[in-house]
């Protein structure tokens, strides 16, 4: 409270240049209460108001900051133009592009990590704004491209927002099948994504099933990448594992930007805690937020010695890759809404794999 006094006293040095960046109108009230107290004879009174202006203080500010938690600076869309070379493109890039077109439209990687492809993804935003991930095969060509960000441009109509029955229109029928070397798998019938062959490329097209079962991300492959990798899962690795950590993280926070969030921190302690059950299950062939122990996340973050004002925690079990994991996370309800939620700060991610090589994904939301 004797804070709040000295900040008032000192008002006359803090004030202009504050105001230039906010909107000081609301301390007019505190303004009164304060001169009240200082003009006031006892002791008693004087806490008393000052507990007043104090909890009216903190009240405005918080109220002035809930919305503003979560604003970031704008980053203008770039001006979208339609392929040339393929039905679909993201951010003007297509399959095919050389490193140095990605480049020139790109800038630099904000990271590297490796994807079930034995490739890399390069992942490009600003703030998580516009964002691209971006796979280049041996010759240093673009041989994969994924955004969840409205950067999709196609000369058939299908664009970020585009309803399911529009890009069947325009794409026909999507795929029921895939041959993986010498296995043919037969693809679920997932209400949440289509598969497409277009000419040397196959699309896969994800759909929000909250916002209508419209268009939210586009992954594209080469047939020749997709070819390559001649199983359902990739082999396991301790890279790929990172990989597949690193990856989700950034879904998450470019899902989030998205949806008007703030951006979560990298939390490596509590990532120990994530890794540690994907392992358990992995381990033990189990799925469960609860352990076989009985404990439950809240229990094991607890055990691990961190502390928490609020926590959550998606699964997810047999996606062969961190994109079809979050796609998967973000259609199902109360996982969407844990990764959406206002109130968390930091987030944590363990992978592991099983004998059978699929892979286990915990996500620890936190709260500190």
């Amino acid at each position: 409270m004797l804070f709040l006094v000295a900040l008032f006293l000192s008002k006359s040095y803090w004030e202009e240049p504050v105001s230039k960046y906010v909107d000081l109108s609301f301390l007019d009230s505190i303004d009164e209460k304060l001169e009240d107290v200082i003009n006031k004879d006892t002791i008693d009174t004087t806490i008393d108001t000052l507990r007043t202006a104090t909890q009216d203080l903190a009240g405005i500010i918080s109220d002035k900051t809930d919305g503003l938690r979560d604003a970031k600076q704008s980053v203008d869309k770039p001006a979208l133009a339609k392929p040339t070379g393929t039905p679909i493109s993201i951010n003007n890039l297509e399959i095919g592009a050389s490193a140095e077109q990605v480049t020139a439209t790109l800038g630099e990687p904000k990271g590297q990590s490796l994807n079930e492809y034995g490739a890399e993804w390069r992942t490009y935003h600003t703030d998580y704004q516009n964002f691209v991930m971006v796979s280049l095969d041996e010759s240093n060509r673009v041989a994969a491209l994924y955004t969840n960000d409205d950067l999709i441009a196609s000369t058939v109509g299908v664009t970020y927002g585009a309803s399911k029955a529009d890009v069947r229109k325009a794409l026909g029928q999507p795929l029921t099948k895939m041959r993986k070397g010498m296995n043919v798998f037969v693809l679920q019938d997932d209400e949440g994504m289509d598969l497409f062959k277009l000419g040397d490329v196959y699309a896969y097209v994800f759909y929000d099933i909250h916002q209508e079962t419209t268009v939210t991300a586009v992954e594209l492959v080469s047939v020749a990448l997709e070819n390559n990798k001649k199983s359902l899962y990739a082999e396991r690795s301790e890279a790929l594992r990172n990989g597949f950590e690193r990856q989700l993280f950034d879904l998450t926070n470019a899902a989030r930007v998205r949806h008007g969030r703030s951006i979560l921190t990298w939390d490596s302690t509590v990532s120990g805690t994530a890794r540690k059950h994907s392992v358990d299950m992995a381990v033990n062939n189990y799925f469960s937020h609860d352990n076989l122990q009985g404990l439950s996340p809240f229990d094991r973050i607890k055990e691990d010695g961190i502390g928490f004002k609020r926590a959550g925690e998606n699964l997810a079990y047999g996606q062969s890759s961190s994109i079809f994991a979050h796609e998967g996370l973000m259609n199902s309800k109360g996982h969407r809404e844990n990764i959406l939620l206002k109130d968390y700060s930091s987030l944590g991610i363990g992978v592991d794999f099983n004998k059978e090589m699929q892979p286990y994904y915990s996500e620890e939301f936190l709260l500190r």
